[in-house]
């Protein structure tokens, strides 16, 4: 296939908006669609490859994997290699855990398998995950081997064979991705089946021929780089991915290979140097931008700032260009006297791998190698005191349950319900009152509101028939238990976007979402109220903005001052509006008045973490603020 520089530009434009949304710079919310863009240029790119060679029978898919491992493992396996002594030093035994497995995962192309099981609602923020940009390789590679051998069988039976079969497996992984965006966006996201036909969009644009020069194809090129453009802009990480949403830049990348020539407009934007010169390096770009930020991040406390954030842009585009001058370009060549023959070229590969793998199953299997690495006994437990809080037990999570690991008596008195920011004041009211008789209902993300969810992002419209029904059990469990008499209800109520808000109809309620939520909490808490049981609510902590958790684990781990987690007490969020409007019918027990200062949140005291993460108390935090306070005495008088 002849060389066409307009596509390392179209390549410049795919890397460019993701390392830029990566590193979090203002006007790029869509910058991630470049993975997109990428899809549809590899899946052109390799089918022009194989239909070339099966057209001159010359086709050899041992010699088409060598071109592959050519190409993508020489980068990886440097990006890898040089990734382990800074996460050795700067990742504590857990961390380090999770990123050997990312190590294995990457060497064996399944890692989008590993990062879809890795996501959830208390899955670690993608900002601190290395290896997480590999998912895509992972994808692409998994297609690369299964659609070269596919291709190789169907193309016996004619062009018109394989263009059929492309449209049809194209149209039902697209009709998937509606689906999944919808039931399983996590899944949706990740895996391969959802992903193929943006592949498949390149691919059968290469089983046609191109399109000759004119004027309107120097439009539709035009047209389609806008298309591009404004999806990136206009998009968010709210907007479901892949989806028919995805359709706008993936037609776009198509419209820019299919109809761009010399000396149109948009080609010669395309063409730029500077753009083709980004393009040359825009894997090992895509490679290196995202353990520079990840390690950035995980060395800072808080957030990186702007600057420093704009700065490492620069730095992943100067180290993915020696990435390329000296290890992509030397690799490539089949003349290489290190790799000359196809034999040693999957040796290399077999070998390095391997190493990668043992040393993955020993990280994994050693607990992030902590016997190796520390023998300060606070360093080593770090991990522990920003564990997960489930209150009373990982039994009350999930679903509803009537699991004796979720009371403290069969005849409990005080009922915690809501989400997990419920969960995570369990602890502070046990230690306030160790003999207390609890009851614990509560499921993460699902607010104590009956009757009504969210839906939106990672919230399904599964997801939020499963919270409408979990607060419809709690409610017949409540009716039920006499014993009651304090029911506590907890939440950051951050049901806020107008529209996503529906009813056990899956209906959108269109109503203002601050006004109706205040009305919906107190007919819920005046439902209670009919049955005869007092209610008090709790507020949500104060956020800063950052992982404060992450922030106290890290002083700690480097030494530094957990002065610099402290952070401006913000009462302006949605949740602060809902329960203000509600104050003076519903008693609210404000958490931020125990650590904040004034204007100032101090999440550390007398050498303990009272935050876990961005939001919630870990649990030696609750137990702190609940001892010190005495919550359970200052809730029961509350409570009316």
């Amino acid at each position: 296939m002849q060389h066409r520089p307009e596509l390392d530009g179209l390549r410049a434009f795919a890397v460019l908006p993701v390392i830029l949304h990566h590193a979090g710079i203002p006007g790029f919310t869509g910058g991630f669609l470049g993975v997109d863009i990428f899809f549809v240029i590899s899946g052109f790119l390799i089918t022009n490859i194989l239909t070339e060679d099966l057209e001159q029978r010359r086709l050899s898919i041992l010699g088409f994997y060598e071109r592959r491992a050519r190409r993508i493992l020489p980068a990886l396996f440097l990006m890898m290699l040089v990734s382990v002594p800074f996460a050795y030093v700067w990742m504590t035994p857990y961390k380090f855990r999770d990123f050997a497995q990312s190590l294995l995962a990457a060497t064996t192309f399944s890692s989008n398998i590993l990062f879809w099981r890795e996501d959830g609602y208390f899955a670690a923020s993608a900002e601190l995950k290395p290896m997480l940009h590999t998912w895509s390789l992972a994808v692409e590679e998994q297609f690369y081997l299964l659609f070269s051998l596919a291709l190789t069988l169907v193309w016996r039976f004619g062009r018109r064979a394989v263009v059929g079969s492309m449209v049809a497996i194209a149209l039902v992984s697209l009709f998937t991705a509606e689906w999944g965006w919808r039931h399983a966006p996590s899944a949706n996201f990740y895996l391969g089946p959802t992903r193929v036909w943006e592949l498949l969009a390149g691919s059968l644009l290469a089983m046609f021929p191109r399109s000759r020069p004119s004027r309107l194809n120097g439009v539709f090129t035009a047209a389609g780089l806008m298309m591009i453009a404004s999806a990136m802009a206009l998009y968010d990480p709210r907007t479901p991915t892949p989806s028919v949403y995805t359709l706008v830049p993936v037609m776009g990348a198509v419209m820019v290979i299919h109809f761009a020539h010399a000396g149109q407009l948009a080609t010669r934007i395309l063409v730029f140097p500077v753009f083709v010169a980004i393009g040359l390096i825009s894997y090992s770009a895509y490679l290196w931008h995202q353990p520079i930020f990840a390690f950035a991040r995980l060395r800072t406390l808080t957030e990186p700032s702007l600057g420093l954030m704009a700065f490492l842009c620069v730095v992943s585009l100067l180290v993915a260009w020696a990435s390329w001058a000296w290890v992509e370009r030397p690799f490539r060549r089949a003349a290489n006297p290190v790799l000359s023959r196809r034999s040693s070229v999957f040796f290399a590969a077999f070998m390095v791998g391997a190493g990668f793998v043992a040393f993955g199953l020993l990280g994994h299997f050693s607990g992030g190698l902590a016997a190796f690495r520390s023998d300060n006994a606070e360093i080593a437990g770090l991990d522990r005191r920003v564990a997960t809080n489930f209150g009373l037990s990982l039994d009350c999570e999930s679903r509803f349950s009537d699991s004796p690991n979720c009371r403290t008596s069969t005849e409990p008195e005080v009922l915690v319900w809501g989400d997990s920011y419920a969960m995570h004041i369990v602890p502070g009211l046990l230690a306030a009152e160790p003999d207390v008789r609890l009851q614990q209902h509560t499921l993460s993300g699902c607010t104590p509101i009956i009757g009504y969810a969210q839906v939106g992002g990672e919230k399904t419209i599964d997801w939020a028939y499963r919270c409408i029904e979990f607060n419809a059990q709690v409610f017949d469990w409540l009716r039920r238990n006499d014993s009651v008499s304090v029911v506590v209800l907890s939440s950051p109520f951050t049901i806020v976007p107008e529209g996503t808000i529906v009813d056990a109809r899956g209906r959108v309620v269109a109503d203002d979402a601050l006004e109706f939520l205040a009305a919906q909490l107190l007919d819920t808490v005046q439902t209670i109220r009919d049955m005869g049981r007092r209610v008090v609510i709790v507020s949500p902590t104060p956020a800063s903005g950052w992982d404060t958790g992450q922030c106290l684990l890290r002083a700690t781990f480097f030494g530094e001052d957990h002065g610099a987690c402290s952070f401006p007490l913000d009462v302006s969020t949605f949740g602060y509006d809902l329960l203000n409007r509600i104050a003076d019918d519903v008693p609210v027990y404000w958490l931020h008045r125990d650590f904040c200062d004034g204007a100032l949140c101090i999440p550390y005291a007398d050498g303990v973490f009272l935050y876990r993460d961005y939001g919630h108390l870990s649990i030696e935090g609750s137990a702190f603020l609940g001892r010190n306070f005495d919550w359970m005495a200052r809730l029961r008088a509350l409570a009316r």
